[in-house]
């Protein structure tokens, strides 16, 4: 069993990557293999909305030049999917949000591609934005069929500068929790 997550942060070791490696230690103890695919800072745009995914259902994003179409057969190819974001202006990066809206499209327009994978969202937040950005990702697994643990808290981390999401013990607590849960549900169903 594989979980793949993808980091929106544009720092690729800052406090999101540090909360992210928290969730996939816990799932390497449980024997499932996780990779972090950093697209923060990447140039992924939004989706144009037109539609040739649906009318090419060949489970890529018509729109050329970035690494989303890699990114959609990762998703593919695992059983988990881990979407993790700081908070920008109260919400998800605009490059998570790009993976959000176009990886979405085509995977409803090819027949729920993403159907009961497991998804978790991780958050790294400074004061405030945490939940609804823990939100915005949720509402991508729903609609997208998949299956979402829970853990001992929301998952979010607090810290602002890089590293300062290790002071975060609760925060910390709850992605070693949201690890283990999520191998516990993968197991029952992919076991």
């Amino acid at each position: 069993m594989k979980v793949v997550a993808f980091n929106g942060s544009p720092r690729k070791e800052g406090n999101t990557r540090i909360l992210v490696q928290r969730v996939l230690d816990e799932l390497q103890k449980e024997g499932i293999q996780g990779e972090c695919v950093h697209i923060g800072g990447n140039l992924l745009r939004g989706c144009a909305a037109c539609f040739k995914c649906r009318e090419n259902k060949d489970r890529k994003c018509a729109l050329p030049d970035d690494e989303l179409n890699g990114y959609i057969r990762k998703m593919e190819e695992a059983q988990g999917i881990i979407l993790a974001s700081p908070v920008y202006f109260g919400n998800v990066t605009a490059t998570m949000k790009a993976l959000i809206e176009r990886a979405g499209f085509v995977a409803k327009a090819n027949g729920s591609l993403l159907s009961r994978k497991v998804g978790a969202a991780v958050v790294a937040v400074r004061r405030a934005g945490g939940l609804l950005t823990y939100s915005e990702m949720n509402l991508f697994f729903g609609i997208s069929e998949m299956i979402v643990p829970g853990s001992s808290y929301w998952n979010v981390g607090i810290g602002r500068l890089p590293g300062d999401v290790n002071l975060d013990e609760e925060g910390l607590q709850t992605m070693e929790t949201l690890g283990k849960n999520m191998a516990w549900v993968m197991k029952k169903l992919y076991g």
